[in-house]
Order: C-alpha cells, then sequence, then structure tokens
C-alpha cells in the first residue's frame, strides 16, 4: 500500500505515535509519507523541546534511518492548538496518490476538513483520537463539541469513515457523538525489541558518568515545562533525599524548558540538595540508553507516550493520579501520588527505593511484561494496517457501484 499520514505537528526525533507507526509500517513491506506542516508558525511550547533547527536535515535523516518521506506544507496559522493548513493540502494528497490516508487527530481542524470532504475524495480515510476529558481545557471546548457532532460527526458516520481510540475512554461517544462501537481501541505502545532490559548497557552508562552500581538511579525525560510540571518536579527534588538503606538517590534529569519559566526551572536543579546530572533533549532512539540505566521513571504531571518505553525497559513509574495513570498502575508496575502533593510524591520514590531487592526486581520485571503483554507496538501496528487495508477493500467496492 501507499500510505499518506496526515499530521499537524511533526517531528522526526520525537517519540510519537506518527513516528513509530509510519517506521514500522514500511518494514511491514508499504510506502509510507508524512504531510505536516512547516515549523515556522508553529508555537514555541510544542518545538522548544525538540528545537526547529535544520528541519530538512532532520527530515532526511529520518527518512534514512526508516524510509519515511517528510512533506512539508506552509502554514497560514496555528490557533487553539490547531493547525491551519491551505487548501492545497488536498491537492498535494491527491498527486501522492496514496491508497488511503491516515488522518492523526480527529477534532484537529485539518481531520474535521478532511472528514468533511470524505465523500469526495479519491482515496478512503481513516482517523484517530488521541484526546481524553482531563486534557480539554479549552475555554470554548463546549461550543467546540457541539458544532463538531453536527458538522462533522454526521460525514464519519454516513461514509463509515473508521475512528481509532489511542486510550480506552468514551471521549468520542460522550463529546463527539461517535458511538464506541463504532470505533477500534488500539492504544500506544512501543518497540520492545528495542526498548528492552540490558544490563551491560547499564553498567557501561553508570560507568561513564561516575554512578555506582549501589546507587538508585531515578529518571525523567521530557518537557520542562507548567504542563508536565517542570518546576513541581525541582521543587520536589529540591530537599536531600534521605533512605534507610543508605543508597544515594541520583536524578538524571533529561529535557529542557523554554522563557522565564525554564530558567526558575533551572535554577531549582541546581540548587537542590541531590546529585542531579542534566542532559539535554534526546532523540527518541537515544532515550533507550538512559532508561536502561536507571532504577525508577517519574512523571511529575500528566500522563506520558514514555511511560511505555520506560515500563519495556523494566522500569517501575511514579506518576500523579489521574484516569490513564490509575488504569496504568493497577498491575503491580507503578505507583501513584496525590497531583500537586510534593510530600506525596517524595515518599512514592522513598518508597522505590528502599525497597526490598527481591521485591523490586520482581516490580521490574512486571513493568517490562506488562508492556510485552498488552503494548508491544509492532503486532498492534499491525492492526493499524489492517484496518487501512480493509477500508481500502472497500473504498474500492463504493467506487465500483
Amino acid at each position: 500500500m501507499r500510505i499518506v499520514h496526515i499530521e499537524d505537528f511533526f517531528h522526526p526525533e520525537a517519540g510519537y505515535q506518527v513516528n513509530l507507526l509510519s517506521r514500522l509500517q514500511v518494514q511491514q513491506g508499504h510506502e509510507v509519507f508524512v504531510v505536516t506542516a512547516e515549523m515556522d508558525k508553529i508555537p514555541d511550547y510544542l518545538t522548544a523541546f525538540f528545537g526547529r533547527e535544520n528541519m530538512p536535515e532532520r527530515d532526511e535523516k529520518f527518512y534514512q534511518l526508516t524510509g519515511v518521506k517528510v512533506i512539508r506544507i506552509p502554514l497560514k496559522g496555528f490557533y487553539s492548538g490547531r493547525a491551519i493548513f491551505p487548501s492545497k493540502i488536498f491537492k498535494l494528497v491527491d498527486s501522492l496518490k496514496p491508497d488511503v490516508a491516515l488522518i492523526h487527530g480527529i477534532d484537529t481542524l485539518t481531520g474535521m476538513r478532511f472528514m468533511r470532504k470524505s465523500g469526495r475524495l479519491k482515496y478512503p480515510l481513516v482517523t484517530d483520537n488521541h484526546m481524553l476529558e482531563m486534557a480539554s481545557t479549552n475555554k470554548f471546548r463546549n461550543l467546540f463539541r457541539f458544532f463538531f457532532r453536527w458538522l462533522v460527526t454526521p460525514y464519519v458516520l454516513r461514509n463509515e469513515i473508521p475512528v481509532i481510540r489511542l486510550v480506552d475512554s468514551d471521549y468520542v461517544e460522550k463529546f463527539l457523538g461517535i458511538p464506541l462501537a463504532k470505533t477500534a481501541l488500539l492504544s500506544f505502545g512501543t518497540d520492545t525489541d528495542y526498548f528492552t532490559i540490558d544490563t551491560s548497557e547499564k553498567i557501561a552508562f553508570r560507568q561513564k558518568y561516575g554512578i555506582s552500581e549501589n546507587d538508585f538511579v531515578v529518571v525523567y525525560a521530557g518537557k520542562l515545562d507548567v504542563f508536565k510540571g517542570g518546576k513541581f518536579l525541582a521543587e520536589s527534588i529540591q530537599k536531600k533525599f534521605i533512605t534507610q538503606n543508605g543508597k544515594e538517590i541520583i536524578f538524571l534529569i533529561i529535557g529542557s524548558g523554554a522563557g522565564e519559566y525554564g530558567k526558575e526551572v533551572e535554577n531549582l536543579f541546581n540548587s537542590s540538595a541531590n546529585s542531579i546530572l542534566r542532559f539535554p533533549t534526546q532523540t527518541y532512539f537515544n532515550l533507550k540508553d538512559f532508561y536502561q540505566a536507571a532504577d525508577l521513571a517519574i512523571y511529575p504531571k500528566q500522563c506520558s507516550m514514555s511511560f511505555f518505553e520506560a515500563q519495556s525497559c523494566g522500569l517501575p513509574v511514579v506518576f500523579e493520579n489521574n484516569e490513564i495513570n490509575a488504569q496504568r498502575a493497577q498491575f503491580g508496575n507503578a505507583f501513584v501520588f496525590n497531583a500537586e502533593d510534593c510530600n506525596d510524591f517524595r515518599n512514592k520514590i522513598l518508597q522505590c527505593a528502599e525497597m526490598n531487592e527481591t521485591d523490586y526486581a520482581t516490580m521490574k520485571q512486571t513493568a517490562r511484561n506488562y508492556i510485552c503483554e498488552n503494548y508491544n507496538f509492532v503486532p498492534i501496528a499491525q492492526k493499524y494496517t489492517d484496518i487501512m487495508q480493509n477500508e481500502m477493500r472497500k473504498f474500492a467496492v463504493r467506487k465500483v457501484k
């Protein structure tokens, strides 16, 4: 198949769903394109983490590594978290002659435009939904949902466009009027063959950075902004951690902030009584080294897709108690803490560092098994492709009629 992914914001060094899925679909034997926006009008809060410099070279490197061709279109603008593409996006996708197009984000402006044109396109559409109720905070959200149900949902249902849910939530039914029975649940995940436990790599990394075998290493990899709790993290690890078993807690903090908020976070890290090793933002593929070297992964706010990579490398996780994290933590693989509660966050980290080594080894293997059994993205990617191939066949029948 010739597959076209359409995504508002794509960065070749990220570990987002489109990066992993497109790469695996090439490995399945398909020709794959990503049509996305040029970076100049993408807001800083999206680009600051990975940067926007030398994008042609970075896109080309992604192509050389994965076989996925990235095509960028200048934007008219970016408003309320949504890219505004010129109408030429439709001609460009037409020119690629796709067998099927996957629109990432049914409730993006791009997704809505494609849904409304679906009956007149020369190729079938598949779309997905990433949204959760807890993440929907726009002040116009109720108005948006009303118009979506009346102006977009009828096209989705009439043209029987497959909608894939990435999270086990009723958001699309409750707010967008698309029955769950009309959707498929295919979670995000990771390549468990690449992100795996490797003791030799752990030893090599620790030797390189002067970390003792007995040290308890805690890793955070992600944005250091207000949305991901950068300041909460930095304030929580100001005071020295004292363990009852004598282990030294070492923090690996990977990522960057921006503006005054980012500067405040860095100043707090610099004044911490704990040992903190700071690293710049890493590419998706480089994160493996840090996860393999650590003993615990932490997420101070919201939920994160990198949870899958961390757990696949055998890391228990500490994250805030919310709808999705509570679901993920019910198998003895993770701990939740009360949101915005610094003391509870610290106590959960200490609890992990002070656990009996045999019990903790069991927890690490449980984390790995949880991902391998439920979130190995290699078979999940094949299920995406199966849905797309099925839609291609149905579309061909409709054209004949």
